[in-house]
Formats: C-alpha cells, structure tokens, sequence
C-alpha cells in the first residue's frame, strides 16, 4: 500500500524540515524525488543521503518566489505526477508590529510561491490527463494564534487556493488537498527558541510542546505520512479536503 514506485514527484522546500521528512519517505516508496530548495547544500546533501540509501532523487535550486526560476525547473523535469508545496517562511508579530519588508517576504514565498508552482505544475499534470498536489497548510488558517498576523494570512490563502484548485481541474483528474499541522519540532524550531528566549529554551520547549493537547510537538515524519496518504492511490477519493493533524489543537482546546 502506498506505492508511489516510479512517479515523479516534486517537493518544494524538500530539503529541509518537513519537506525533507517527506522527500525521504516518498523516495523509500519509490518515488522519483524531485527536491526544489534555495539552499543547493541542503538539496544536494538530501539526494545523496536517498541515492545512498538506494532511492531515487534529483537536486534543484530554486527560489519559489522567482516564477521564472520554478518554471524553467518545473519544464526540466517535465513529467509531474505529484506536487507538494512545502517551502515556507515564519514571521512573528500583530497587525501593528509587522513591516510592509515582513508582510512582503511572507507573501512572497507562502503565497507567491505557492501559486507559482501551482501554475507550472498544473499545465503539465494536464497534458498527462492527471495529477495530485498537497499544499503544507497550517491550523493558523483556522483560528487566531497570538503574534502570526502574516504567518496566518498567508495560510489561510493556501486553504483557500487548496479548494479553488479542487473545483477548477475536477475534469483534468487533478487532486488537490492539503494538511494542517500544529506545532513540529523541526530545527527552526529550536532556532528560533534559542533566538528569542536565551537561557529558557528548555522551559519554552515544554510550553510551546503542551500547547498541543497531546502533550507534544508533532515529528516531520509524522506529518510526511499523512502526505504519502494523500498522494497514493488509496487516496482516489479525496480532494478538496483539509486535514488537521494537530495533537488536537483545533477541537480539544477549550
């Protein structure tokens, strides 16, 4: 179950965070990796780890927020069977506290970035008669988080891109779902815990870990699974759907 053996697949952000958790799992299930990060080391490094590890994946530097540069990558490799917009940035402030500079970098690459490679991708998935893509969401879509005015903006644009894609490529046999983690302990995580409370990072580890009803922050690996899910044939059914995987953030907290 869960084969993805043989698709070429193509995930933005993928070498680093969750997008590396999910290159990883979907070259161990056989995927053609296609790993798209501004950081050349970090995608370079990812693809020999997965070639090493007998897996299949390709090494691209692209900044998703320059539309030339993902079109000119996206036309390389031609065939897309599966897309993941996983590339993001973080932002922390109110509505007064943030700069236009800030405002505009998030949207750059959370909103921008997102649409780009949405609009080389989908020509391609249409000549071929079909494809899936899942968009890395976030609950901040759906509730207020205290200092993410950005962040939350942005992510509530993917949700609702997420279902405009849905309904507008129904007859081109387009998939498009996306998944909404809570809190992941990836290291910009402890980068930024390290950054802003110096000499409390235990402390505000186990504060921001119980905020999550489980008790917990979510593993990228576990966030990479429910994307395998959606990307699989055993997913045929489901587009147009936001899935909260969230320690039960959402619901549970009262």
């Amino acid at each position: 179950m869960f084969s993805l053996k043989n698709k070429n697949t193509i995930i933005t952000g993928g070498g680093s965070g969750i997008g590396k958790a999910i290159s990883l799992l979907f070259a161990k299930q056989g995927a053609n990796v296609h790993i798209a990060d501004i950081n050349k080391e970090d995608a370079e490094d990812l693809t020999k780890e997965i070639e090493n590890a007998s897996g299949k994946a390709f090494a691209h530097q692209c900044n998703v927020a320059d539309q030339q540069q993902v079109t000119e990558v996206f036309k390389k490799i031609n065939k897309i069977d599966v897309l993941v917009n996983s590339a993001g940035v973080s932002h922390i402030g109110k509505a007064h506290t943030t700069s236009e500079a800030d405002m505009d970098r998030l949207y750059s690459v959370n909103i921008k970035g997102v649409y780009n490679s949405l609009h080389a991708a989908i020509p391609l998935m249409q000549q071929q008669g079909c494809g899936i893509i899942v968009n890395i969401c976030s609950i901040a879509a759906q509730v207020g988080l205290q200092d993410r005015f950005a962040y939350s903006m942005t992510k509530g644009a993917v949700y609702s891109m997420t279902l405009s894609v849905a309904r507008d490529y129904l007859a081109d046999n387009i998939r498009c779902n996306c998944v909404s983690p809570a809190r992941v302990h990836t290291p910009f995580v402890d980068g930024f815990i390290a950054k802003n409370y110096p000499g409390k990072e235990k402390e505000m580890f186990e504060k921001l870990s119980k905020s999550q009803p489980i008790g917990r922050m979510a593993k990228p690996e576990e966030i990479a699974a429910l994307v395998l899910f959606l990307c699989s044939d055993e997913a045929a059914f489901i587009t147009g759907t936001d899935y909260p995987i969230d320690g039960g953030f959402l619901k549970l907290n009262n």
